[in-house]
């Protein structure tokens, strides 16, 4: 479970330095004192409202931490306010689209990364990286990851338009006492497909559903379905921006899932229904999103013993998990409220911002220092270990990948709904509906 622990340790020692400098300034800069002024506004401390579209507000799994990072920013920033708009996270980009058709975009929206690429070619985003100086932007930034900060940077320009902010990586989530029940090792889980298949056949001859890997999202995005295919040694677009869901390898990563289900190892739901069923200690091993994890130890208090692993390795190659979750884009033309929005993006991505995300969802903090530090997350890691072997993985975390032309996300479903969901619920021929797919895609590019 801890295999990557030594890794991970080498990287944060060379990063904790460079963090706690960049900690440091940017607290500075973050901050007017007690009376709420916006840095880079000439002195206007005038009472200014931000319109915040987010679709972790509100709901059971992340509502409750979205809420606590507002009104802490709020305590420490009196004339700025912010009001919180929920969205469907597939619905989104189609509200985004609607509002600013309408000349009434939100000011700050939590964008997810598979919607990232069509929202670059079809909306007016205001590139957050320009609103600050030069020397803001350097303060505001310096301690967070700089490979995550370089993977989610816009391809054309090597900007960074949109803030990195609730990023997770895939983790392998199991019931520790399923496995003693199926006569397995909690202590070794594993580290291979390989090892997950074999571990989930003996969890299903125990009488619990084996494993389940998150392909089918309702959610419409495609991180996980990424993840295999990356792993399995392909992707869905190579490095010249050319579709190739239906490479060899890539067909290979989603047939090793299809396998699962076929084989009656993987059950034939979805996403939202497996979540359920893992909750409810009738699932051994669940491959999610590590902003189910406050949600899967709620559920787990008392009724079992949750732990997790790091994204297993496909045919002895080295796992390349992508991330899944969303950044901060910015779409108010106002200079007032683009300097209170950069104010507020401070705050979501500060060391005290990271911590109430990390503890209260689940999503990696995305700022090295933190979390070994007392005054962050130190203690809280000393008693969870939950995160670990994720933030193992996050310095070889693979950049998310999108598709061509103004019509990405609209592939993205395509290839969701046409193509994973048809393999992993029906037990669909991968080579034949991804070979579909792949065409229907690069049609949409033309």
């Amino acid at each position: 479970m801890w295999a990557n622990r030594k890794c991970f340790r080498r990287g944060l020692v060379a990063a904790t330095v460079a963090a706690v400098l960049g900690l440091t300034a940017a607290a500075c800069a973050g901050s007017d004192g007690d009376s709420g002024a916006v840095s880079g506004t000439g002195g206007d401390s005038s009472p200014v409202t931000i319109r915040f579209m987010s679709y972790n507000y509100g709901t059971p799994c992340c509502g409750a931490g979205t809420q606590q990072l507002i009104d802490e920013f709020q305590k420490a920033n009196p004339n700025i306010k912010i009001a919180p708009e929920a969205v469907a996270a597939a619905d989104v980009l189609t509200k985004l689209r609607t509002e600013t058709a309408a000349g009434s975009p939100p000011d700050v929206a939590q964008l997810g990364w598979s919607k990232a690429g069509e929202a670059r070619s079809t909306l007016p985003l205001v590139p957050v990286q320009d609103i600050p100086s030069a020397a803001e932007w350097k303060a505001g930034t310096d301690g967070i990851y700089p490979n995550i900060l370089k993977a989610v940077s816009n391809p054309e320009t090597g900007k960074n338009d949109i803030m990195p902010f609730s990023i997770s990586v895939p983790i392998i989530y199991y019931n520790a006492d399923v496995f003693r029940a199926a006569g397995l090792d909690p202590d070794k889980p594993p580290t291979t497909l390989a090892e997950v298949k074999t571990a989930a056949a003996a969890i299903t001859k125990s009488g619990k559903q084996g494993v389940y890997f998150a392909v089918a999202d309702p959610g419409k995005s495609d991180y996980m379905t990424q993840s295999v295919m990356n792993s399995a040694g392909g992707g869905e677009v190579d490095a010249s921006g050319a579709v190739t869901v239906d490479s060899p390898r890539s067909v290979a990563g989603l047939n090793a899932i299809r396998d699962l289900v076929v084989g009656g190892l993987q059950p034939k739901v979805t996403a939202t229904d497996a979540q359920a069923a893992f909750a409810g200690g009738n699932i051994g091993m669940m491959i999610f999103t590590t902003a189910a994890m406050a949600t899967f130890e709620k559920s787990a208090a008392g009724k079992f013993d949750l732990r997790t692993a790091a994204f297993p390795s496909f045919d002895d190659a080295k796992a390349r998990p992508t991330y899944s979750g969303a950044g901060l884009a910015v779409f108010s033309k106002d200079k007032h409220k683009q300097q209170a929005a950069w104010k507020f993006i401070q705050f979501l991505t500060s060391p005290q911002g990271f911590t109430i995300l990390t503890k209260t969802i689940g999503y990696l903090p995305l700022r090295p220092a933190i979390v070994s530090d007392p005054a962050y997350l130190g203690d809280y890691f000393k008693q969870n270990k939950h995160l670990l072997p994720s933030l193992g993985q996050i310095d070889d975390v693979t950049p998310y990948t999108y598709f061509r032309g103004k019509r990405a996300n609209q592939a993205v479903v395509l290839l969701q709904d046409e193509a994973v969901t048809p393999i992993v619920l029906q037990g669909a021929d991968p080579a034949a509906v991804l070979g579909t797919a792949a065409d229907k895609i690069r049609s949409l590019a033309q």
